[in-house]
């Protein structure tokens, strides 16, 4: 019963883990820079994500521009969008796979054996996508603080981190967590043991002897 709950866990864990990864990747918050003009009507809020380049006003009003072409972003900001979307699509076959080896499902219950394997399985793969977010939001981080930092940066055009890391971050740890969870049903090796043998039991004497 104990493995069961554990393992249930880390199913929970891991799922949200997932679901937070297609919500940081879908979200323009990646990194964010505020600043106030001359006029504060005019005062303004830049965001930027994988997808588009979003602009707050003061009024409240968002104005949200897709990227025209892929060929025309950076190279990193590519490898940062193929990180985040093999994460999502590793996520959704851990996904599968770790629901056929749960305990309570009723899928290969003639063999448990195979069936902890499989949650095993997707354990595994949640912690490969948990990984993949976490090198993703990482590497775009590291490349929005050393230009932050940098000092041929213009003060207007300095970005800081915008929630969508911070959410991926939580959302990569989750699902590693939840992995790792679900790695810890796997199925001990039982010894075997040589079987006893029985010592012949002597015949009852009947008092008689035979030539």
């Amino acid at each position: 019963m104990a493995s069961g709950g554990l393992q249930l866990l880390g199913f929970v864990l891991a799922f949200l883990g997932w679901i937070g990864i297609i919500i940081s990747t879908a979200m323009p918050q990646w990194k964010m820079a505020s600043y106030a003009g001359d006029n504060i009507v005019t005062a303004q809020a830049l965001y930027e994500g994988l997808w588009m380049s979003c602009a707050m006003q003061s009024t409240g009003q968002i104005q949200c521009k897709v990227y025209d072409s892929l060929l025309k972003l950076e190279s990193s900001l590519q490898a940062t969008r193929a990180l985040m979307v093999a994460a999502i699509l590793l996520g959704l076959v851990a996904l599968f796979v770790a629901v056929t080896g749960m305990k309570c499902m009723k899928c290969m219950e003639d063999d448990q054996v195979k069936k902890m394997r499989m949650a095993v399985f997707g354990g595994v793969i949640f912690i490969i996508a948990g990984l993949a977010a976490l090198v993703a939001t990482s590497w775009y981080g590291n490349r929005v603080a050393r230009a932050f930092y940098d000092p041929f940066t213009p003060v207007n055009t300095r970005f800081e981190f915008g929630s969508a890391l911070f959410i991926g971050w939580a959302a990569a740890s989750l699902a590693m967590l939840g992995g790792a969870f679900l790695c810890c049903s796997c199925p001990r090796r039982e010894t075997s043991y040589p079987p006893t043998r029985g010592y012949p039991k002597n015949a009852p004497s009947t008092g008689k002897d035979y030539v």
